[in-house]
């Protein structure tokens, strides 16, 4: 008996982003579509951005996960079109960034605050971060830097 595509949406919450482990790819919005097809399983992804040197271990283990929940027959595609957007993160994938001290995406295209202190003061240090999908910033006032996720 094939599991429901909403049993499977919660196993993908617990697949985490490879950068990023305290978001699951669910919540990051990377997981685009499940569907099936017959017996076969096929799973859209669309990475953070058209070369994100991530995607492969995120297929990777979407796929382990998906095989140690028994599904064998499974097909995952990479879409790039439409483009990934931070529209697409969940409320809960900002509130776990600013925990774990990166800034979420505003629409502003700046962080409003430091995920540190909550200070506004803030400044832009460079357009590149730890990762391509982030930059990184400093907290004028605790000093400290972080990186903010781009918005996209």
């Amino acid at each position: 008996m094939k599991p429901l595509l909403a049993e499977i949406w919660g196993w993908l919450e617990a697949v985490p982003d490879p950068e990023i482990p305290v978001v699951s790819v669910v919540e990051l919005g990377i997981v685009r579509d499940l569907s099936w097809q017959g017996d076969l399983l096929k799973v859209t992804v669309t990475p953070t951005y058209s070369g994100c040197p991530a995607t492969a271990v995120i297929s990777m283990d979407i796929e382990k996960a998906l095989r140690d929940h028994g599904i064998s027959d499974l097909r995952i595609e990479t879409q790039i079109a439409p483009a990934w957007t931070t529209d697409w993160m969940t409320a809960t994938a900002r509130t776990k960034l600013a925990d774990y001290g990166i800034a979420p995406p505003t629409a502003a295209g700046g962080p409003s605050e430091c995920p540190r202190c909550g200070d506004p003061n803030v400044s832009r240090v460079s357009q590149f971060g730890s990762t391509p999908c982030k930059a990184q910033w400093r907290c004028n006032s605790c000093l400290e830097p972080f990186d903010y996720f781009k918005c996209i």
